[in-house]
């Protein structure tokens, strides 16, 4: 496995384990559909614990691909897409932004907020958002993706 796809067993292991999904929640914004060349923004609203202190990133899963690493608050972004992609963040409103210019069609995937947090204990606490599912689509094209998620399975086909 990659070190992205560990990360992120990890992530799924320990929160459902410790019981934590009550106490912190990361809410995105909902699923969206954009041509290229558009822009999009995305929010990740945080809530039972203070995102100041805590690492939150950004993570994409292309149509049959592997899991992407985009960036986070505190390092920035992944140097690929650094040019397109701009992460921010509201303290005052407790959320995460991520904007993307200039969409292209290999753009569209599900997108996901994450929180990688080392606490007093000796393991890390790590929590995913639900994710956001954003396509971005030729003129006259079609495509099906399907948005992962435990509790369902959304399947999208858009044609012109």
């Amino acid at each position: 496995y990659s070190l992205l796809w560990k990360f992120l067993l990890i992530m799924i292991n320990i929160s459902m384990t410790t019981g934590v999904w009550s106490e912190i929640r990361l809410e995105q914004s909902p699923s969206e559909v954009k041509r290229p060349g558009e822009t999009v923004k995305m929010s990740c609203i945080i809530s039972g614990y203070s995102m100041t202190s805590n690492n939150i990133h950004w993570i994409r899963q292309k149509p049959g691909r592997a899991l992407e690493w985009i960036g986070r608050m505190d390092t920035g972004n992944n140097a690929a897409i650094k040019s397109r992609f701009t992460i921010s963040r509201d303290d005052s409103r407790q959320q995460l932004y991520l904007q993307m210019n200039s969409l292209k069609t290999e753009d569209t995937a599900v997108y996901y907020c994450a929180r990688d947090s080392r606490g007093a204990s000796s393991l890390p606490e790590h929590h995913i958002g639900e994710p956001s599912f954003i396509a971005s689509l030729d003129t006259g094209g079609s495509n099906t993706v399907q948005k992962l998620n435990k509790k369902y399975t959304l399947y999208v086909s858009f044609i012109e």
